[in-house]
């Protein structure tokens, strides 16, 4: 197969992958140099991709191929237009205006849905160009732009000491569980209203056969316990995940450490499971978290069979996504989650102490 060949199979590829492009109105935006397109077309003949509004001569239509994304083309084998430099400007000036007006409906609607279709209109596009723009600028979508802007307002209400009934409806939620689970309080309403900022958290360092520990806890709870290479190491993970928080090293806390520790040796599951948390999170978060520490030591959940006991079958890969973020390791056990195959899958402190952890369960270690 000559290279000309190997393009257009990957480009074929590409377009496979980026089947959700229409095509046809994708190739006129071409032919007009629309520089709203929010896709990156590639060609055969000469292996570059461009963005729509390249100023280059127009290819002919059957050497073209459509990719939703600059890291899609190049992974297809083709290299960036030298010209129109489709990576460095994927969010040019149109793209801002149109940005800007987006999100400008969205912050004037925020108190009742807005469907992508209502976008598309106010902007000219397609409700998937829509979704995809604003993805691809923000870093979100505008659903859950929209619903970050209502747990701010709520959180700005709950802060000024307003009626916390009165907040979550001025809010735009149109329940408190709507409000406990779309906030991001990992808390009640009330109870953030009661401070849940400024956190002092007080915190130790210890070595353990599975590498270095870090404890965080605030006067709720144990709030953070991660694994690391180093003591340096464990602690800037504290102080990443709380920034704003006063830190303060607290060597009592040291029995959180030997506590954690026993859950997973067998000598203090009890302990674990009575110890206090302050964990943070929504809350399908706080139930899959729940759901952790009910596995018994030794044995182990598929992601899919978690979903199933929670009673959301379709809920895999946010249960997947809630064990990733979890911050107390060891007391709520997401090591013992592994892949439907059995495989060790990702781990957030490593999938070979992940290793290590499971093999201390059962009894190889």
């Amino acid at each position: 197969m000559n290279d000309r060949s190997q393009l257009t199979s990957a480009g074929g590829q590409g377009l496979r992958q980026s089947a959700a492009i229409d095509t046809e109105a994708a190739w006129r935006q071409v032919l007009a140099r629309g520089a709203a397109a929010v896709f990156f077309y590639a060609v055969t003949t000469t292996g570059v991709f461009c963005r729509p509004d390249c100023k280059s001569r127009r290819p002919l239509k059957d050497n073209v191929r459509f990719f939703g994304s600059a890291e899609a083309a190049r992974a297809a084998g083709f290299r960036a237009c030298k010209r129109c430099k489709p990576e460095s400007s994927a969010r040019g000036p149109a793209g801002g205006r149109l940005l800007n007006k987006i999100r400008a409906h969205i912050e004037a609607n925020v108190d009742r849905p807005v469907p992508l279709a209502e976008l598309g209109h106010v902007v000219g596009l397609s409700p998937f160009t829509v979704q995809r723009l604003f993805k691809r600028g923000v870093g979100v979508s505008p659903l859950a732009y929209q619903r970050a802007l209502r747990a701010g307002r709520l959180r700005g209400a709950l802060k000024e000491g307003g009626n916390v009934t009165d907040a979550i409806y001025e809010a735009g939620f149109g329940s408190s569980s709507r409000a406990y689970e779309g906030a991001g309080l990992g808390m009640t309403p009330a109870r953030f209203a009661a401070g849940g900022r400024g956190e002092q958290i007080g915190y130790t360092t210890a070595r353990s056969a599975f590498g270095w520990l870090v404890v965080g806890a605030t006067e709720r709870g144990l709030c953070w316990l991660a694994l690391a290479g180093t003591s340096a190491e464990a602690e800037a993970s504290l102080r990443e995940e709380f920034p704003l928080a006063t830190l303060r090293r607290d060597a009592a806390l040291k029995g959180l450490v030997d506590a954690a520790v026993g859950v997973v040796a067998g000598c203090g599951a009890d302990v674990g499971r009575e110890l206090a948390l302050d964990l943070r999170g929504t809350a399908f978060q706080l139930r899959v978290w729940q759901a952790l520490r009910a596995i018994p030591r030794g044995e182990t959940r598929s992601y899919s069979q978690l979903a199933r006991e929670l009673g959301e079958p379709k809920a895999t890969r946010a249960v997947a996504r809630a064990c990733a973020t979890n911050r107390v390791a060891l007391v709520v056990p997401c090591h013992r989650v592994v892949g439907a195959s059995g495989a060790l899958t990702g781990y957030r402190w490593g999938v070979e102490r992940k290793r290590m952890l499971l093999e201390a369960e059962s009894g190889i270690r």
